[in-house]
């Protein structure tokens, strides 16, 4: 099995796209500065080394995982916005939509959305995790539609001992009867700033690591804008700290009606709810 390909911090979206097309999955190379890194982890770190481990099987007893990093960085938002990420995420989850409305057809694109952000940290002795694939919280059925996006950051050197994710090449074009084998995977191998953006139908588990130190990343996903989000960012990000956020990471995060009618609140945009006015009382209106 050949190696996951990577491609230089220069490499345009659309390069990115099309070896995500053929192979579910692509590293980038310095995705993130080192100074956006730092900052970012001077934030995050005293909250996971605050959480827990997970459990046996899929969480793994010597995992941490500490979410809702939107709400614990705001330099969080430059690896959700991040240009190879979102491209790729647009490219694939945003779609032309029409439909009839008083006889007259109607066209719209669909938006995309923040689903669920994590910090992950491997620590030594942990073994390799079940081989899964993400979109199965939307019900996907495979080959078919992406449903979803993601972007594992390396927040240290990812290698082959400290337990980089296992990818399977091209897997996000089986079918789900399938089964993936451990033999089959080839590990994310990347430098600290680095990502690895895979396909939500593409196979993939955590390694295992046999190092003498934590492997950490930091998961985004995006997904499309008529989906629910796997972490509900409504409820793990304070309105207060939303706001302080530029609007197109607000609409990012879910702020924002996918047109024709989805999220809506008082018939509006659902970025109502950030201004300072009584949005229970405001006027319907038609939102197409």
């Amino acid at each position: 099995m050949s190696g996951l390909v990577t491609l230089p911090a220069s490499a345009s979206v659309a390069e990115v796209c099309a070896v995500l097309d053929r192979d579910g999955g692509v590293i980038v190379e310095d995705m993130v500065s080192q100074a956006v890194m730092d900052s970012l982890w001077a934030d995050l770190e005293p909250y996971l080394d605050q959480s827990p481990f997970g459990e046996e099987g899929f969480s793994g007893p010597l995992t941490r995982r500490c979410c809702a990093l939107m709400a614990k960085s705001l330099h969080s938002a430059e690896f959700l916005m991040q240009k190879h990420f979102l491209g790729a995420a647009k490219f694939f989850l945003e779609e032309e939509y029409q439909f009839l409305l008083a006889e007259k057809t109607l066209t719209t694109t669909s938006t995309v959305q923040l689903s669920v952000t994590q910090a992950i940290q491997i620590w030594p002795g942990e073994a390799v995790q079940v081989l899964h694939r993400d979109d199965h919280l939307h019900h996907r059925h495979h080959p078919g539609p992406d449903s979803q996006i993601q972007t594992l950051f390396a927040a240290c050197d990812f290698t082959e001992e400290n337990g980089a994710t296992r990818v399977i090449p091209g897997s996000h074009l089986w079918d789900d009867t399938r089964i993936p084998l451990p033999e089959e995977t080839v590990p994310a191998i990347m430098k600290r700033g680095s990502g690895l953006i895979y396909r939500g139908g593409t196979y993939h588990s955590g390694g295992a690591n046999h190092s003498s130190a934590p492997r950490t990343a930091l998961a985004f996903s995006i997904a499309r804008g008529y989906l629910r989000q796997e972490e509900n960012q409504y409820l793990v990000i304070p309105r207060e700290i939303v706001k302080q956020y530029p609007k197109e990471v607000q609409d990012m995060l879910g702020y924002k009606v996918c047109e024709p009618f989805c999220g809506w609140v008082e018939m509006q945009d659902t970025s109502i709810v950030l201004q300072d006015q009584d949005f229970t009382v405001a006027a319907a209106r038609n939102l197409f």
